[in-house]
């Protein structure tokens, strides 16, 4: 016989933007209080850490899932506070999540199309819902730290790429082991962790994406993509931070002038388009794509599940 055991009830609505996931936490997350984003997200991590587990690793999640709460902002012109979060830990910004909780807003009745502001634990991003369905994202201030780092990785030999700050940190290089196609990931996967460690072993240790450029599938697209996320899992969308580090690097080298669009395409084929206007603490990237709503539903955290707050945790 089954028996109800005690449980806490979470409301969750799942979309994909380009391929990758988003879980938009709705109700029955922790009390993290009514201070900044980025202090609500601290004070999640050494206390409420386990709740991150639970709603993204196994068995409810995979490495893929990236976790959106939502939050009370605590600056009074922003409409939603939001805190990213993958399997291994917290994310800065995240482009494809901002433009999946717009979505999720937006299939709830919350939002009808025009513009929110949105608080997320690095700054507070402007959002635009249009009338088809899609959604633009108007980053924090993003730069380049470094050009032309060389890296040098156990297997490869020496990388050169750039270090920047698209809402996350990047590690940026076109120096490839493969042509970037889904037939390629498994290689793509290895070649891009074993540069991932040497580049936090060798100077750069806030670096957690890394992403590799190639030629693109189509004229359409300005190039296509890989980006390795933090718990070396792949992002199936295009990256709208990765996309927006690799807008700075062009910025940078005058290869890109503002105003004008970027087609960034995906190892999977999915694309943002993409721009920049310069401001004083850097360029401020426009990312536009679209998300489509997959679920909603309702978790039960159960107080007799041995893997209740996740696997390994």
């Amino acid at each position: 016989m089954v028996t109800n055991s005690a449980s806490q009830k979470i409301r969750v609505i799942d979309s994909h933007t380009g391929g990758e996931p988003t879980r938009v936490i709705l109700t029955g997350g922790p009390d993290l209080g009514h201070s900044s984003v980025g202090d609500q997200l601290r004070y999640m991590h050494t206390n409420h850490d386990r709740f991150r587990a639970a709603m993204v690793t196994e068995p409810r999640g995979s490495e893929l899932m990236v976790g959106a709460l939502l939050v009370p902002p605590a600056n009074p012109t922003c409409a939603f506070g939001v805190i990213f979060f993958n399997n291994v830990g917290y994310l800065g910004m995240c482009g494809h999540g901002t433009i999946g909780l717009i979505t999720t807003l937006a299939y709830l009745g919350r939002i009808q199309p025009g513009n929110y502001l949105v608080e997320t634990a690095v700054g507070i991003v402007s959002t635009r819902l249009l009338e088809d369905g899609s959604v633009m994202v108007r980053n924090v201030p993003c730069y380049r730290k470094v050009k032309g780092a060389i890296i040098h990785v156990d297997g490869i030999g020496s990388v050169c790429g750039d270090v920047a700050w698209g809402g996350n940190w990047f590690f940026l290089t076109d120096q490839l082991p493969c042509p970037i196609t889904v037939q390629n990931i498994d290689r793509l996967t290895d070649h891009a962790w074993r540069i991932r460690r040497a580049v936090n072993a060798q100077g750069y240790p806030e670096v957690d994406h890394v992403e590799l450029s190639g030629p693109p599938s189509s004229a359409l697209y300005d190039s296509r993509n890989f980006v390795l996320c933090p718990g070396k899992a792949y992002d199936r969308s295009p990256c709208g931070t990765g996309t927006s580090a690799k807008l700075a690097c062009l910025a940078a080298d005058g290869l890109l002038k503002p105003g004008a669009t970027w087609n960034q395409e995906s190892v999977i084929g999915s694309s943002f388009s993409a721009n920049y206007s310069m401001e004083a603490e850097g360029i401020i990237p426009t990312i536009q794509g679209r998300a489509f709503v997959m679920a909603d539903s309702e978790m039960l955290l159960q107080s007799d599940d041995p893997f209740c707050w996740g696997i390994g945790t």
